[in-house]
Parts: structure tokens; C-alpha cells; sequence
């Protein structure tokens, strides 16, 4: 059987489901750029909660953006389904569009909801090895039927960059504290940068996260991602912890530094990034400030 790209009509109608995290939205992108490569015709929408929705405006690959109701997913009249979120509310989502088409990944709970199951990464892309997230979710357009080719960068469009002097973002919060660095270290990191290079650090982090660290700095405090996006795009360099806003300042194409502690960079790295990745599974605590001060006049060593 053909594959299922190969088996929609002309300007035909696609979903793909993938409901949060910023990360994994924005490692999205390069596969939908391969998809919008070999079939430009089709109209793609992205079913994404709202306060991510940033991450697919304004991307020429993306036809529509779309809340994750039953009712918009329907009302968009997809011939081809894909999810790569996984969850229950996704495989849901996933029959409610009335596709004829449904593609999942078969190590997804529920694969009942799909009719093309899509094997694991490895065996699509015919390697044994850790595979970095935007090479799995890119190996699901290969399994579909675009052809093989370089998977290319994530990216993000319509960042509108504030007019002022050179500044550094940095991002030291993260969800789970075993991924977060110790403040005082960032402070450390932040007057270095501006005694250094010139570049006054802006705090970024949400509504919630404690600032009191960081009163001496400028902070972008719970702004909406499009501003978000927008600060990170103009800065000369970004710093932060393994979590989402790192992912952006990849796709934006600013150098960056992030520090991981758990989690493993093979999977989850800055993709196709000038990067300089701090690694320290048995917890973030063991980076030394210095360590990472040497890795940021690194990167600003590359810019000149």
C-alpha cells in the first residue's frame, strides 16, 4: 500500500495533535517543515493549548492553529490524523476528527485509535542508538512518506525584538527541581556576562517562580510566549536550565548555554544549535559557576 501521504487528494486537510510542553512543541517544527517540504499542497493544522500556541504562528507550514476541543479538531474535516502528544485526551481527539486516516506512534497507549501505526524511530531511521526528540517526531513524516532527507533545525517566526543595548537572557527556573541550578550560581553567571561582555542580563521565568534572587536584575516576569519569543530572539546570548525556553533560543538561532542534570542531552540537547551543554546527572549542584562562566566567554568567543 502506498504510503499515507502518497494517498491524499490535492490540498487535502491534515491535524496533528500536540497538546504541550514548550519543548516538545517547538521540536515539532522540523517535522512539520518536512512534511510542508514534500507536500505543500496539503493544509496542516496544529491542535496545541493555547498558551503555546506562539511557538506555530506565523511558520509557513502551518495552515491553522487550533484549540484541542472535540468540536475544532472536527470541524477542521482532516482526511489524515497525526498525534504526537500520546496521551488519552489526544487519542480521543484523535477519533473525534473523523479522519480516515490516523497515525500514532504503536508504543502509544490506546493504538486502538489508529490505523497506522508507526514503529519506533530506530528501526524507521535504521539506527540503534539514542535518538534526539526532533528525530523521533521527524521519523513519523518519513514513515508517512517523506522522503529521507536532512531533518533540519526547529524555527520559530514573528519575533518582534525589543530596540536596546545588548543583553543576555538568562532562564534559571524549571519545573522539577533536580533540573534547576543553584540561583547564586546564575547570579554569578549574570554579573560576569555584564562586567565581561557588556550584556545586562534579563531573568526570564513565569508568574510563579520565585525572583527574590534576582532583585538586582531586569526580569520578563509570566509575559506571553510571542514576548517571550520575542526577548529571546534579540539576545546576544542565552543561558538557562534544560527546559523549554533553552529549545526556543535553539530555534531562534542564539548561541546558548544550558545545564542538564538528569535528563540526557543526546535526547533532549539544543537541536542543530551553537551550544555549549553542561551535563552533571548526579545533580545539577556538582556544575561549579566557574564552569559555566568559561562555557558563556566560549560562546561569546564564537560570536567575534
Amino acid at each position: 500500500m502506498a504510503p499515507a501521504l502518497d494517498r491524499l487528494r490535492p490540498g487535502a486537510r491534515v491535524l496533528v495533535l500536540r497538546l504541550r510542553s514548550l519543548g516538545d512543541c517547538v521540536l515539532t517544527t522540523p517535522a512539520l517543515a518536512l512534511l510542508h517540504a514534500h507536500r505543500p499542497d496539503l493544509a496542516v493544522a496544529v491542535a496545541v493549548e493555547s498558551r503555546f500556541a506562539a511557538v506555530f504562528e506565523h511558520n509557513p507550514a502551518v495552515a491553522a492553529i487550533l484549540e484541542p476541543s472535540l468540536q475544532a479538531v472536527r470541524g477542521w474535516g482532516a482526511e489524515l490524523v497525526l498525534n504526537l502528544h500520546g496521551g488519552t485526551r489526544s487519542a480521543w481527539l484523535t477519533l473525534a476528527s473523523g479522519a480516515r486516516l490516523r497515525a500514532g506512534f504503536a508504543h502509544f497507549r490506546h493504538s486502538w485509535a489508529y490505523n497506522i501505526r508507526i514503529p519506533r524511530a530506530q528501526q524507521i531511521l535504521g539506527e540503534e542508538r539514542p535518538v534526539h526528540t526532533a528525530e523521533h517526531l521527524a521519523s513519523a513524516m518519513f514513515y508517512l512518506g517523506a522522503p529521507r532527507a536532512e531533518i533540519p533545525r526547529a524555527a520559530l517566526y514573528g519575533a518582534v525584538k525589543p530596540q536596546r543595548p545588548p543583553y543576555a537572557v538568562l532562564h534559571p527556573f524549571a519545573a522539577a527541581e533536580s533540573k534547576r541550578w543553584p540561583a547564586e550560581r546564575f547570579v554569578a553567571l549574570a554579573r560576569h556576562l555584564e562586567r565581561e561582555h557588556g550584556l545586562g542580563a534579563v531573568i526570564l521565568g513565569g508568574a510563579g517562580d520565585d525572583f527574590a534572587p534576582f532583585r538586582d536584575f531586569e526580569t520578563l516576569r509570566g509575559a506571553p510566549l510571542g514576548e517571550v519569543k520575542g526577548w529571546i530572539a534579540g539576545a546576544a546570548l542565552f543561558a538557562g536550565n534544560d527546559s523549554g525556553p533553552a529549545h526556543m533560543a535553539a530555534a531562534l538561532g542564539v548561541p546558548l548555554l544550558v545545564l542538564f542534570g538528569p535528563s540526557d542531552p543526546r535526547i533532549w540537547g539544543p537541536w542543530r544549535a551553537d551550544a555549549e551543554l553542561l551535563h552533571a546527572p548526579q545533580g545539577l549542584g556538582a556544575i561549579p559557576a566557574e564552569r559555566a562562566i568559561e562555557a558563556a566567554d566560549r560562546l561569546r568567543a564564537r560570536a567575534w
